[in-house]
């Protein structure tokens, strides 16, 4: 994996309305688009255990080196394929940084945190 990225997912949600499954759903729909996507080299998934988020389950965060990370909570497990369209603008961007307005449109109802690279 050269100029990559990290997605990591959280498998284990258990919010009410968020069963335990939606986090499997969300990282095995993720895995499974990420087999055709033209920048499947580039995208390393790692499944990890509990964020300590509870009350915002469903989490996932885009890391790479130099780059501003992003996590995401409260993502649909229907959003894979906005997630991977988040991960191109990522990839493509020199520093992380991925205005609002370029946000594919699904996660734009999700809550997302910036944290500026160390």
């Amino acid at each position: 994996m050269g100029e990559g990225f990290r997605v990591r997912a959280d498998r284990t949600s258990t919010k009410v309305g968020c069963t335990p499954s939606d986090g499997s759903q969300l990282l095995n729909k993720l895995q499974a688009q990420n087999q055709t996507w033209p920048h499947q080299a580039d995208l390393d998934i790692q499944e990890v255990g509990c964020p300590w988020i509870c009350s915002q389950p469903c989490a996932l965060a885009f890391s790479a080196t130099d780059k501003a990370t992003y996590l995401f909570t409260n993502v649909p497990a229907a959003e894979a394929e906005a997630l991977l369209q988040f991960g191109a603008l990522y990839l493509n961007s020199q520093n992380g940084d991925i205005p609002w307005k370029q946000f594919p449109e699904a996660l734009k109802s999700t809550e997302v945190a910036k944290i500026p690279a160390v």
